[in-house]
């Protein structure tokens, strides 16, 4: 299952993360959560960028939020599925996010495959050398 409301759910998302409020971020999330990120690797230092459960994920987001404390997210495109949505956003360091949301049937997000790529050459392309360094 997805949020009902798609667009509601991506803008209620933005705005906890652009508040910096770790409940409210965390309140769409199920207690059995897996999120895979770059930036586990980079902020927890777990090799395979997986955390597990809402208890791990806090402590994740709670450190993101620390490390980037100017962090500010920017919606550029929400794409719906059957049961999951992919927020296509602006995020930190300029880096533009696509995160693959999958729901449970109480619209909590159970499962989190987060993509980045950064676009700084002015042509919309990739610059894998300027990615590299950021993660």
């Amino acid at each position: 299952m997805r949020p009902p409301d798609v667009e509601q759910f991506a803008t209620e998302w933005i705005e906890a993360w652009n508040r910096h409020d770790l409940d409210a971020i965390l309140s769409h999330y199920a207690d059995d959560v897996v999120f895979t990120s770059p930036f586990v690797v980079t902020l927890l230092g777990i090799p395979d960028g997986t955390v597990r459960g809402k208890a791990a994920l806090r402590t994740y987001f709670a450190k993101g939020l620390a490390a980037y404390p100017a962090l500010h997210f920017e919606s550029m495109r929400v794409l719906s599925g059957v049961d999951s949505v992919v927020l296509y956003y602006r995020s930190v360091k300029d880096l533009t996010a696509a995160e693959v949301m999958a729901f449970d049937d109480r619209g909590l997000i159970v499962r989190v495959q987060a993509h980045y790529t950064a676009t700084d050459r002015g042509d919309g392309k990739v610059d894998n050398d300027r990615r590299a360094r950021l993660f």
